[in-house]
């Protein structure tokens, strides 16, 4: 056994937490960008567009983050890819993010009422154009406080990356337990720091729904 005092044992998680942060950013800004692009698809109804968008959703929606963290890592593998901790894990986190945020989006695309689309279209508006300049602006108030209210979720969501080596904080959570056999006291501030993480972000995802619910 380790002796480790409290301050060690905060301080390395501490630096693991720093991985988490910066893991949930990348899936949480990738997912968004592979998001945008499946709803500006099925919002077009390219031919194809809208069946293979929905099989996206089910696919990622309908299959544990564990199971994709793993064929990820391993799957890819192979195929010949040489496949670190970390490319699998921002993949696998992208790829399920992306899933949920095209939902969210959809519905709130579809929350404008369609007389806006036809007055867009009565102006003549490229399909590009209505979405730009009429659609999303409408469409982004409404789904500003679901989305950053998601980024909780993502940031839960990577401590599954542990599974696959990926050190974060659960991953260094268990490491430090190995060592110094403090399970309670290491997990209870490796709790205390997603809590630290999360709660800030549910407090800013209230306040905007309430101060976008006023402008209304």
């Amino acid at each position: 056994m380790v002796d480790f005092s409290l301050w060690d044992i905060v301080r390395n998680l501490l630096l693991a937490a720093r991985w988490t942060v910066v893991l949930s950013l990348i899936a949480f800004v990738g997912g968004g960008l592979v998001g945008l692009l499946l709803l500006v698809a099925r919002t077009a109804r390219w031919p194809g567009a809208t069946a293979f968008v929905k099989g996206y959703v089910q696919l990622f929606q309908g299959t544990p983050l564990l199971m994709q963290l793993f064929l990820a890592y391993f799957g890819l593998a192979l195929f010949g890819f040489d496949t670190s901790a970390w490319v699998a894990a921002s993949l696998a986190l992208t790829l399920y993010t992306s899933a949920f945020l095209v939902e969210i989006w959809r519905g709130c695309v579809e929350a404008v009422p369609k007389g806006q689309w036809e007055a867009a279209q009565s102006l003549a508006l490229s399909f590009g154009e209505q979405l730009r300049h009429v659609i999303l602006p409408q469409a982004r108030r409404i789904a500003i406080a679901p989305t950053v209210g998601f980024l909780v979720q993502v940031i839960k969501g990577t401590a599954l990356a542990s599974v696959i080596g990926f050190v974060e904080l659960t991953k260094a959570g268990t490491m430090i337990t190995n060592a110094t056999f403090a399970p309670f006291l290491v997990y209870s501030c490796v709790a205390l720091m997603y809590f630290a993480l999360c709660f800030p972000v549910s407090l800013y995802a209230r306040a905007l729904e309430r101060k976008l619910n006023v402008r209304r």
